[in-house]
């Protein structure tokens, strides 16, 4: 696997990084010393390089029409959490380092390129010679249920190793290292690679932002409860929805079939004694995705413990890719320098524009066009 080296993002910010914390190291099978304090999230501040630095697997996306034993015409694109977050971040105008890992083939050249048309910076992202590009198939069923069908077994995305990740990320450090969930699940060296840019984000003083993003077709509750229980202390800003937030805490419930369990008391009050446990863990800010409910923030910095914020409401046409869509709006937000009532509005904004649009990415807004939102139907910008 070959690294591929650029010069830095044109936008990158300059100016020195911070202090780095004190603490402890951990091989890459661990995590640093917690630095997240008991009164909120530490706020993103000034770093040689770009603004956010994420990595992890994106494939070669084909949508089809209708079900796929049945044939027909397949739309190509590219699609995968942190890409689609990082895509996000760029089209809001922020500055985004991306370095996962493709085939040295076609497929990975699409991808690439459509992250480079993008405006995210990849000169960090590793070619694999030996490995192909990922795919992902979406195939439609009902009016509002899409089937997600998987090959990504051997890929290059999930080759990816922590001497690559630590490479790109050194390169220009970040003021904000994004991970989610769905990365270590693919193979014990991409769970290296997290674990690996969880040190170098203490070591260089980057904020940490963890979108839990929970895949049973990837890994058991009981593993990612291992993996994610041991990363949480060191964890800025954790956001997930209401059914993954057990899979935080050691003593999580499971159903059955391994998928996170409801909680088994009155949901609210659960919510917020899970959100108080994760905020004893360390935790600077927990960030509750609740769908069509809107969403939640739990800090000690708010004066009543949490906010909430109602979704913004649209017609639906694709729901795949809104979490993603969230977390960009959530953390452009969080760069600007706005408060929680800030940060949740720009979230559901943005969620809002991924549930109206089809795709992954495709209706990322740019900063622009975030107020299109409240114009009446029917109305033409001209």
């Amino acid at each position: 696997m070959r690294t591929m080296t650029g010069r830095a993002a044109d936008g990158e910010r300059a100016g020195g990084g911070r202090a780095p914390r004190a603490g402890n190291e951990h091989e890459d099978g661990g995590a640093p010393h917690p630095g997240a304090g008991p009164a909120g999230p530490r706020l993103p501040g000034p770093a040689a390089g770009p603004d956010v630095f994420t990595f992890g697997e994106t494939m070669v996306a084909l949508r089809g029409s209708g079900p796929l034993k049945l044939g027909g015409t397949m739309q190509v694109s590219v699609a995968g959490a942190e890409s689609n977050v990082a895509i996000g971040l760029a089209r809001l105008g922020h500055a985004v380092r991306w370095a996962g890992a493709v085939g040295d083939d076609e497929a990975g050249a699409l991808v690439l390129r459509t992250l480079r048309a993008e405006g995210v910076e990849v000169s960090g992202a590793a070619l694999d010679p030996g490995a192909p590009t990922g795919l992902l198939l979406f195939e439609p069923r009902l009016p509002e249920v899409t089937r997600v069908h998987y090959y990504r077994a051997g890929s290059a995305g999930s080759r990816l190793t922590a001497d690559a990740v630590e490479a790109a990320f050194s390169a220009a450090p970040p003021r904000v290292l994004h991970l989610t969930g769905i990365t270590p699940a693919l193979s014990a060296t991409a769970r290296s690679a997290a674990a690996r840019a969880l040190r170098l984000a203490r070591r260089q003083g980057a904020s940490v932002c963890l979108d839990v993003n929970f895949r049973a077709r990837l890994w058991t509750a009981e593993e990612a409860t291992a993996v994610l229980r041991e990363w949480v202390p060191f964890v800025d800003v954790l956001i997930a929805s209401d059914d993954e937030l057990p899979l935080c805490l050691p003593e999580g419930p499971a159903a059955p079939d391994g998928a996170p369990g409801p909680p088994a008391t009155d949901p609210a009050a659960a919510l917020d004694s899970q959100a108080e446990a994760l905020l004893d863990l360390g935790v600077g800010e927990v960030v509750v995705k609740l769908g069509a409910a809107g969403a939640t923030v739990f800090s000690r910095a708010l004066r009543d413990g949490s906010l909430h914020r109602p979704a913004t409401p649209v017609r639906a046409v694709d729901a795949v890719g809104a979490g993603d869509a969230f977390v960009a709006g959530y953390l452009s937000a969080l760069l600007d320098g706005e408060g929680p009532a800030g940060r949740l509005a720009r979230a559901v904004t943005t969620g809002a524009f991924a549930v109206a649009s089809h795709g992954d990415w495709e209706g990322a807004p740019t900063r622009a066009e975030l107020g299109m939102l409240g114009t009446p139907p029917g109305t033409v910008v001209r």
